[in-house]
């Protein structure tokens, strides 16, 4: 019968040094932070063919602890960059609620940074349908069906995507 490797515990340090080099690297919100905590020392072991090193619940609370009151760490800041970055990719508010909350944010402080910032939707759809469709955009119903669903499938409101339509309707010479 073969034994098997008794897996250690990794020491704080170590644990910390993981965690500053992938805060070095972009903002984690908190939760995404411990995730990925897990995986390095699964990724480790696996890469050198160990058991991998146990990683106790105190730790994966002190670790985002201190990396919070150090400044590193920070959810507030993590959502506004999240916004605007995925704002910038051509996502809708509804597709950026959804990453968020599946990146650890409660709902309460989501809501607190969609309503802080000054991204107008409606404008960024009609910039993503530009870029997608071209101007002049369908006025036949088959074509404007592919637009709306395109926009929806990147998570904008069905108000900002008919205000796109309203506002070339209104653009039309009578």
């Amino acid at each position: 019968m073969s034994e098997q490797p008794q897996s250690q515990v990794i020491t704080f340090s170590r644990l910390l040094d993981r965690a500053m080099r992938l805060l070095a690297q972009r903002d984690h919100s908190r939760e995404e932070l411990k995730h990925k905590l897990q995986q390095s020392v699964q990724r480790t072991a696996y890469m050198q063919q160990k058991a991998p090193e146990t990683i106790t619940e105190e730790q994966m609370e002190k670790v985002p602890d201190w990396c919070q009151e150090n400044g590193w760490l920070n959810d507030e800041r993590f959502t506004v960059r999240f916004i605007q970055s995925r704002s910038r990719k051509g996502y809708g508010p509804q597709r950026i609620r959804m990453e968020l909350a599946q990146k650890g944010i409660d709902r309460e402080s989501i809501h607190l940074a969609m309503e802080e910032t000054s991204i107008d939707w409606a404008e960024c759809a009609a910039q993503l349908a530009e870029r997608k469709f071209g101007l002049p955009l369908p006025k036949e119903w088959k074509e404007k069906a592919k637009v709306q669903r395109f926009l929806q499938s990147k998570g904008f409101l069905t108000e900002d995507i008919q205000a796109i339509f309203r506002n070339i309707d209104d653009q039309e010479p009578m």
